[in-house]
């Protein structure tokens, strides 16, 4: 008896490691990016931050201000998860509600295809598709913008929401569908008004999952947004965001520099807005499953 209790403990002990290793390796993440933008509080200063220049290298003044950066991460983002998030639901409630089975044995693994292409290669696909259409339907000198970015970026999370959202419609049990068709209701208010009510949570995991993607996409943004450090508010003109100024600038910045421990600065503010939608995200859920 001894034996299995021990044994038991030793698998407790185990699985409770196990399941504590993520939270570690978020912790070590955290204390790293923590260790390397400490300094750059105490010089230049935290104020730096909060400018609305980025100019890291100049002959006159270095100026690090993340606003601009911060701006057009949520401008790209906010777009996109508008676009994405309703053509993914309906594209999900089409494929496990109204799609044939021929059509659904298609579509699914096609989806999933799409979710598994390179994001270079989607980044090459606007670079040279895409964004000659965005500038030539607008009348704009250079396709290279949010808006661009913003149409990639939901082209990538659409997979994701699709197919998790698909999962969560047809896990619903028939008895509600039953239900609700016995008592009057014709097919599409029984789809809308009970079927994606009760799929809810798991859509807006899905949706939620899907804006993740989006936040920390760097190839294609890199290469189709402008990389220009500007305020703005309209999608037409170039940004640049956080991912992307990171990816563009660390391997070429002298270790230890000013310019070093900003970027660690903007990586921090990154994890940030990260762990602020998985709140959102998980507070969302909990009002939903408690309705």
């Amino acid at each position: 008896m001894k034996k299995i209790v021990t044994k038991e403990k030793s698998i407790k002990l185990i699985m409770l490691l196990a399941a504590s290793t993520s939270i570690f390796i978020v912790l070590l993440i955290f204390l790293f990016l923590a260790k390397e933008a400490a300094p750059f509080i105490f010089k230049p200063g935290l104020s730096e931050l909060f400018t609305a220049r980025w100019v890291p290298v100049s002959f006159q003044k270095e100026s690090f201000g993340i606003l601009p950066l911060v701006t057009g991460s949520l401008l790209v983002t906010i777009i996109a998860t508008l676009i994405a998030v309703p053509i993914g639901v309906c594209g999900a409630i089409y494929i496990s509600e109204v799609a044939t089975s021929g059509e659904r044995r298609f579509l699914k693994p096609f989806i999933e295809l799409l979710a598994g292409i390179p994001s270079v290669v989607i980044g090459f696909f606007g670079l040279t598709v895409l964004a000659p259409l965005v500038k030539s339907a607008f009348g704009l000198q250079t396709g290279l913008n949010a808006l661009t970015g913003a149409l990639l970026l939901a082209l990538m999370a659409i997979p994701t929401i699709v197919s998790i959202s698909e999962d969560a419609i047809r896990s619903v049990p028939k008895s509600y569908k039953e239900g609700s068709l016995a008592l009057g209701a014709s097919r599409l208010e029984t789809i809308w008004k009970v079927t994606t009510p009760a799929a809810l949570p798991g859509i807006i995991a899905a949706s939620m999952l899907g804006m993740g993607r989006v936040v920390g996409e760097t190839m294609a943004v890199m290469m189709v947004t402008g990389n220009a450090a500007q305020i703005t508010a309209s999608p037409l003109e170039s940004v640049r965001t956080m991912t992307a100024t990171i990816a563009a600038e660390m391997g070429e910045v002298p270790f230890g520099s000013v310019h070093y421990r900003a970027l660690f600065c903007v990586g921090i503010v990154l994890l940030l807005l990260t762990f602020t939608i998985n709140i959102i995200a998980q507070r969302a859920l909990k009002k939903y499953r408690d309705i």
